[in-house]
């Protein structure tokens, strides 16, 4: 009876650069109903619509979005502050959510959130981000991406929560993902042959995901 109670936790999906909720949720559903049926996921699309070509036309269908811009060498952003202010209103008014799942830009966003809010400098209004999923994600001042203004003190100290990285071997993020694992007290991650997207997962992959959601839902029944 206890496990038919538990409560599923519920997750704010946040999509890659130029696509949308909508093809997230696509991808996502390549994973197994043994996992989809324990999280309540729910899919954001970004405030900005794509102001340039998408990599995925021809392949999924429009309107694509991005979260913020910046400039070629990611050394400036643009919009990132309302991307921010964004996210937590659409947090207020359909939350409470337990964790963020992001893909690519989403997942680099995702990343940073936690920091931000424990820094006090946005997302005040919304409960404690409790745990992340990030799939091909990176770290805001690695050796790829800069910092925006408001994640500037993102990673000042590690980040104590519980953290699933999807690291693919083919992805072009791949030393990112790596370094983004510092971040955090003690990340789990699962290794992939794949590039640059949600994968199919074997067997290990599908165990380390499961395990990951019991000690969630394990968590979030001890506090509440």
């Amino acid at each position: 009876m206890e496990i038919a109670t538990q409560k599923k936790p519920r997750v704010l999906c946040l999509h890659g650069f130029r696509t949308s909720g909508n093809i997230l949720h696509k991808l996502i559903g390549r994973l197994p109903d043994s996992v989809l049926q324990k999280l309540d996921l729910v899919f954001l699309d970004g405030p900005f619509p794509a102001q340039g070509k998408s990599d995925i036309e021809g392949i999924y269908d429009p309107p694509y979005f991005e979260w913020f811009q910046s400039n070629r060498d990611f050394t400036d952003f643009f919009n990132f502050e309302e991307c921010i202010a964004y996210i937590e209103d659409y947090m207020v008014k359909n939350g409470p959510f337990d964790g963020l799942l992001g893909f690519s830009q989403g997942a680099t966003l995702s990343a940073a959130l936690p920091g931000i809010q424990s820094q006090g400098v946005a997302l005040g209004k919304v409960d404690k981000i409790k745990f992340l999923i990030v799939i091909s994600g990176a770290k805001f001042g690695g050796n790829k991406f800069g910092t925006p203004k408001l994640a500037s003190n993102a990673f000042s100290k590690p980040i104590d929560i519980p953290s699933l990285h999807f690291i693919g071997e083919e992805d072009f993020l791949r030393e990112e993902g790596i370094a983004l694992l510092d971040a955090f007290v003690d990340p789990q991650v699962i290794y992939h042959p794949k590039g640059h997207t949600v994968p199919r997962l074997d067997d290990k992959g599908l165990k380390t995901l499961l395990a990951f959601i019991d000690k969630i839902q394990s968590m979030l029944s001890n506090s509440s």
